[in-house]
């Protein structure tokens, strides 16, 4: 059978050329979708993104460190140097303990400690001076409430007797605060406390250490065999 003149096959060329422009549509179809998604995301986000801003931290404040407070009992205080013949030693006086320390300073300034001797010495105790040769009035205990006899302090010598204190003192080895008498006094309670050493804590120790003899009345070994001498007691300020 002869196929109809007037029925035609589609040619090759032909077929091409429909691909061509179906592919091309899907193309410009796909790149649509594609623009589209694309504006849309940009359209929904600022151009230039910003951080969420984190809160600053409130400044510290900074807090210098404070001076050292000034001691109350040492306000202005006077300094004694006493020059020994076992070294220097160097008192600060209360300023909380006016009659004591007047007491002191006028013997000082007299000169009437020159020349005397530490004549009594307990090691782990303490080393007592002052025993001069002129005679002077006795003087009012001044305890108060603050009245430590630690070690290096400086402390008025008396009789059992209040108010007895004349001349002589003595210088804390050790911390005594904590002596406790049979009869209920204390150490603190009994002997005024009007200064400290600031200067020549080890003369001191030297001094309480020293080779010591039988008091021939108390027989207390106290006497020292070599005493030490104050050479010379100076106000230096």
């Amino acid at each position: 059978m002869t196929p109809n003149k007037n029925s035609r096959v589609p040619s090759k060329r032909k077929s091409n050329r429909i691909l061509f422009l179906a592919i091309g549509i899907i193309a410009i179809i796909l790149i649509g979708v594609g623009a589209y998604i694309m504006f849309g995301q940009s359209a929904n986000q600022p151009a230039n993104p910003t951080p969420t801003p984190t809160s600053t931290p409130a400044p510290t404040s900074s807090t210098s460190p404070s001076a050292t407070p000034t001691d109350p009992h040492y306000v202005n205080p006077t300094k004694v140097l006493l020059q020994t013949s076992a070294g220097n030693i160097t008192l600060e006086l209360r300023t909380d303990k006016p009659i004591t320390t007047a007491n002191f300073i006028n013997i000082v300034n007299h000169g009437w400690y020159d020349g005397t001797t530490f004549h009594r010495v307990i090691a782990g105790f303490m080393i007592q001076g002052g025993q001069i040769s002129q005679s002077i009035s006795a003087i009012a205990d001044e305890i108060g409430s603050d009245n430590h006899n630690t070690a290096y302090t400086i402390t008025m010598a008396k009789t059992s007797q209040p108010n007895s204190a004349t001349s002589e003192f003595f210088i804390n080895a050790v911390d005594n605060s904590k002596i406790t008498y049979q009869d209920g006094s204390t150490f603190d309670g009994t002997y005024s406390v009007f200064g400290r050493v600031v200067a020549g804590q080890s003369v001191v120790d030297s001094i309480s250490n020293a080779q010591v003899s039988a008091d021939p009345y108390s027989h207390e070994m106290s006497v020292p065999v070599h005493p030490v001498s104050i050479i010379k007691a100076t106000i230096i300020s």
